[in-house]
């Protein structure tokens, strides 16, 4: 049976800024490998030490060894060239710091060849997290769905006729490893996709809902393949569902509402992270759909400023909640990561630590 984690986190942390300074100098030929591995190591011991401090109740290695939440998969994948038509699009980003995040947007890539992975993309945070943890730990990965936008018509179908046959793959990849992570005994897996925010932002812009409704039911079906392999005793498998994150920009809102019955009540896992940090997010009532027995993550607590949310107010709206899923199927966590591309969210180390301390008072408080 899964455990219920009632003081939850998304995944990423802020990078210290020696971290920092290690990865630019790495990518500019200034350090070498072994001198970054040393940085992220370093780091992800401070990060491992912060958040039991907190007293948060999973831990993460902060995805340290990563530039940017997906490159942990990218890094490693053949396959793929770079986009001469260069960064990838980002007139979405919305908020304050909408301009800041398009600035500082990654070069987009595009599959022209067979992808592979020559050895298990999360497996040196894995082995390191299972020496080092102490405690119960999460590895996240990235939805093989989010990365069909590298299937570029008239460049990738030269190799694959479909996006659906470029996702079959990217499956069997991520089904090799699940599979090493098993081995290694980690007890959390958890996917992390924007699509299904993207399919809420199609059907308010007017797209057919029937036929959207089908792009949904198959993608569930790819990210159940993979959380299917994961269903072993004492492993917790779970989805976050983001709205977008990077340089505390976002670009997804609207209510669960239109696709919370497709979504909630076929994905195959233990608990859904989902974000509800404000209006943007909508209300509650789309978890009427969630199936009796599973976890639901109530991000609460905003990942985006270092303002922190008052613990009176974050009571109130989990009871709120729980006249939709009861009380003892909930949990509490920020609503994202922290620093989904390592340039982070515009708040300090300290306001983080605070944020997570809250998570954690939150749910002793209303858990006890």
């Amino acid at each position: 049976m899964a455990i219920p984690y009632r003081a939850d986190q998304v995944g990423s942390l802020l990078r210290p800024s020696a971290l920092i300074e290690a990865r630019a100098g790495w990518e500019a030929g200034r350090k070498t490998l072994a001198e970054l591995r040393a940085a992220e190591d370093a780091a992800i011991l401070h990060a491992l030490a912060l958040q039991k401090r907190t007293g948060i109740g999973v831990l993460s290695d902060g995805e340290f060894r990563r530039s940017t939440w997906g490159n942990g998969f990218l890094d490693r994948l053949e396959g793929l060239t770079e986009d001469v038509e260069g960064v990838v699009q980002g007139g979405r980003w919305q908020g304050n710091n909408a301009a800041l995040a398009t600035e500082t947007l990654p070069r987009k890539k595009v599959v022209v060849g067979k992808v592979r992975v020559k050895a298990p993309f999360t497996g040196e945070e894995a082995r390191f997290l299972a020496e080092h943890a102490g405690a119960p730990y999460k590895i996240t990965m990235p939805s093989p769905t989010m990365f069909l936008r590298l299937f570029v018509p008239g460049r990738s179908d030269a190799v694959y006729e479909s996006e659906d046959a470029l996702l079959d793959d990217f499956v069997k990849i991520y089904l090799d490893e699940v599979d090493s992570l098993l081995q290694l005994g980690v007890p959390y897996i958890q996917l992390d996709s924007l699509r299904y925010i993207s399919f809420i932002t199609e059907i308010e812009r007017g797209a057919d809902r029937a036929e959207m409704q089908r792009v949904v039911e198959r993608t569930v079906q790819a990210d159940n393949r993979i959380m299917a392999r994961a269903k072993q005793p004492g492993v917790t498998r779970a989805m976050h569902i983001c709205r977008g994150n990077h340089r505390s920009a976002w670009f997804g809102a609207g209510s669960y509402e239109s696709v919370a019955e497709a979504l909630f009540g076929a994905a195959d896992v233990d608990r859904f992270l989902l974000e509800f940090d404000d209006e943007r997010s909508g209300g509650f009532e789309p978890l009427r759909f969630v199936p009796k027995g599973k976890v639901v993550v109530l991000g609460l607590i905003t990942s985006k400023t270092g303002s922190l949310e008052s613990l009176d107010a974050l009571r109130r709206r989990v009871d709120q909640a729980a006249k939709f899923v009861p009380l003892e199927n909930l949990a509490i966590s920020p609503q994202c990561g922290f620093a989904s591309t390592h340039l982070g969210n515009l708040l300090t180390e300290d306001e983080e630590l605070k944020k997570l301390e809250l998570v954690a008072e939150a749910a002793r408080k209303i858990w006890g």
